[in-house]
């Protein structure tokens, strides 16, 4: 399906706006809704529309279906100026940019299909699981799959689920190894399990969905982090799908701890600790504190962009070929370790604003939550760091699926 003159008109004049700066006029309005979102376990209609309306769900959509098509280093500070504002919009639009980067892995005319409307929203949840029985023209699916965050205000969801035979036997690649497909299904033909009720980041509305016996069209599934479409010639189609994701969702554990830390800065002029004479401001030993944050965050933030501009720099130099096991392992571990500093910046912004940091609907309590939420995800685990020793040690040169 064709886009529409106003659609095409719409895409020509997305292309020339700059997310960041767009990030920078939505972050009152995201800021504001924040605790309503919070409390419908969604980002509100008014937000969700304003994301939509400045192209944010296309932030890593090809520009020949019309999207931005930023860079991984690109995406990372639009996503950690948003989740100053809030967590769980900058989680949903990272989740969303990650399952938009489909398009370049799919048939040109099936992407357009899905996303040439402007409003298209595509989810998904983790995965492997259910399974997936070869069948004429295509799949048929079953499963239930976990964590698909926006989901419920998507147009169309993905399940990561691994191929059968048609008498069940399972597929394997060489080495005996499951073989798995992205399947993409309109939203509607899903059904949904209210099981979001958790710590942080609420409002991403991570439910999970299931199908049953649901056929999906071969041209509607690819391997993620797969070959890109041989038509998707730009540096972000060299990179895996999960270590974008990654570079993201650093980027919004930065922009929470630093929402904190500027919190801090603001409640320091005036706060008095009980049974105290000075302001927090005059604290010596708050003031160590709040110059080992920004050191932090500062010096996690730098390494993040830092390395995710060289790596982009150095395929984009290169005859077209992918990241090396060496590429991937850098941006492992900038990315893991920006988001445990932030993890630990935000906990001494936490502590130094004492009780008031505990009260709901302000500007530490729901940033707290929200960042702990973030560091129980795959992408902050210990294993991570795991894997980039080995990989030093030379105990492996394998970049594993991390």
């Amino acid at each position: 399906m064709r886009p529409t003159p106003a659609e095409r008109s719409a895409a020509g004049k997305q292309k020339t706006a700059d997310p960041l700066e767009l990030a920078n006029r939505l972050a009152p309005v995201i800021e504001a809704g924040a605790a309503e979102s919070e409390a419908r376990r969604e980002l509100t209609p008014a937000i969700f529309d304003a994301l939509l309306e400045a192209g944010f769900y296309r932030l890593l959509l090809p520009r020949s279906v019309g999207g931005y098509e930023l860079t991984p280093s690109r995406f990372s500070e639009v996503l950690e100026r948003i989740a100053m504002a809030d967590g769980s919009t900058a989680w949903c639009l990272g989740q969303a940019g990650g399952c938009a980067m489909a398009a370049g892995h799919l048939p040109p005319q099936i992407a357009q299909e899905i996303f040439a409307p402007r409003r298209t929203v595509l989810a998904w949840g983790a995965g492997p699981s259910g399974q997936a029985l070869s069948v004429e023209g295509g799949y048929e699916v079953s499963g239930t799959w976990m964590f698909a965050s926006g989901g419920r205000q998507a147009d169309w969801l993905g399940a990561h689920v691994p191929l059968c035979e048609p008498d069940g036997t399972p597929r394997r690649a060489e080495g005996g190894k499951p073989l798995v497909r992205t399947m993409l299904f309109p939203a509607h033909e899903a059904q949904f399990s209210d099981v979001w009720h958790v710590v942080g980041l609420r409002a991403t509305g991570s439910d999970n969905y299931s199908v049953n016996h649901l056929f999906v069209p071969g041209e509607r599934s690819f391997v993620l982090d797969g070959e890109a479409d041989p038509s998707q010639t730009g540096v972000l189609y060299r990179f895996p799908i999960t270590l974008v994701y990654a570079g993201g969702f650093a980027g919004v554990a930065l922009g929470l701890a630093r929402g904190m830390f500027d919190a801090l800065i603001e409640l320091a002029k005036n706060k008095v600790p009980h049974k105290q004479t000075k302001t927090l401001r005059d604290n010596s030993f708050i003031q160590v504190q709040v110059a080992l944050a920004e050191a932090k965050l500062g010096s996690a933030r730098i390494y993040l962009l830092r390395t995710l501009e060289e790596v982009q720099a150095e395929v984009q130099a290169s005859d077209g070929r992918g990241l090396s096991a060496g590429q991937r392992m850098r941006i492992r571990l900038a990315t893991t370790y920006g988001i445990h500093q932030a993890k630990e910046a935000a906990d001494i912004a936490y502590r130094a604003a004492g009780s008031t940091a505990i009260f709901e609907h302000d500007r530490f309590e729901r940033r707290f939550r929200d960042l702990h939420a973030v560091t129980q995800q795959i992408q902050a685990r210990h294993t991570q760091l795991e894997l980039v020793g080995q990989y030093l040690l030379g105990v492996t040169t394998e970049p594993g699926n991390y």
